[in-house]
């Protein structure tokens, strides 16, 4: 199994700036890709960034230009910087993690990190 944490959520201005991490830790696992999702209420739970394990990352187009996601393959560790956050990035934050575990390739999911943007 893989159990995945998040940290860094909060409250932010808009404008500011604000980093998640999330943390992936278990036993005889190896990482793919890694994926932050968000889901603000009353919407569909949404892809908002991608990183592959040779590093190639892909965004939504509605934080490209201001998020930034990267992954530390060592510590086994993904973020998601989030520069001049917007109120309608206010949401829910899930770390995403596509791993191979004594040889079956599954999806595993954080608890959510909250975010909320606003002044």
């Amino acid at each position: 199994q893989v159990q995945l944490v998040e940290s860094g959520g909060g409250l932010v201005q808009p404008g500011g700036s604000l980093r998640l991490s999330c943390a992936a830790s278990g036993s005889s696992f190896s990482i793919y890709t890694m994926n932050w999702y968000r889901q603000a209420p009353g919407k569909q739970r949404e892809l908002v960034a991608t990183i592959t394990g040779g590093g190639t990352t892909n965004y939504a187009d509605s934080v490209k230009g201001r998020f930034t996601i990267s992954r530390d393959n060592a510590e086994k560790t993904v973020y998601l910087q989030m520069n001049s956050p917007k109120p309608e990035d206010t949401a829910v934050y899930y770390c995403n993690a596509v791993a191979m575990v004594f040889g079956i390739l599954r999806d595993y999911w954080g608890q959510g990190t909250q975010v909320t943007v606003s002044s």
